[in-house]
C-alpha cells in the first residue's frame, strides 16, 4: 500500500451511515457526529430505519492525524486529502483559533475532490 499524505480529512457525507465507528475508534475523541433515524418504505411489510447524518465535525486541535478513523470506516466515507496548508494556516494562534480548527460537514466535503480515493480498503 502506498503512503498517503495525511493533511486533512475529507468526508463523503453520502457514504456515511452514521455508524459511529470512527467516533468510537478515535483515540483522542476529536470527531463529533450527530444523526437521527428516519423510516424508509422499501415495499416490504414494514419500513426500515436508517440513520441520517445531521452533524459531523473534526477538531484538528485534538486530532493527532493517526488515520484510525479512515481505516476503521467500513463504508469508505473518510479519506485523507493532502492539503496540510489549510489545516495549519487556519490554526494560527489568537482570537478564534479554536473555531478555525473545528471543521464541520461542509468544510470536510470541500476536501473530498482533493482526497486520494484510490486507497480504498481491499479486503479479501
Amino acid at each position: 500500500m502506498e503512503n498517503v499524505k495525511r493533511g486533512e480529512l475529507a468526508l463523503d457525507a453520502g457514504a456515511c451511515t452514521s455508524c459511529m465507528i470512527c467516533v468510537r475508534e478515535c483515540p483522542t475523541w476529536c470527531i463529533t457526529l450527530d444523526a437521527h433515524q428516519e423510516e424508509q418504505d422499501q415495499g416490504g411489510r414494514r419500513p426500515i430505519k436508517v440513520n441520517v447524518l445531521d452533524h459531523f465535525e473534526v477538531d484538528y486541535g485534538l486530532c493527532m492525524f493517526c488515520g484510525i478513523c479512515v481505516d476503521a470506516c467500513p463504508h469508505d466515507a473518510l479519506f485523507w486529502a493532502p492539503d496540510t496548508e489549510n489545516v495549519l494556516k487556519e490554526g494560527a494562534s489568537g482570537n478564534g483559533a479554536r473555531q478555525n480548527l473545528v471543521y464541520q460537514i461542509g468544510r470536510l466535503e470541500e476536501a473530498l475532490p482533493r482526497a486520494n480515493r484510490s486507497e480504498k480498503k481491499e479486503q479479501s
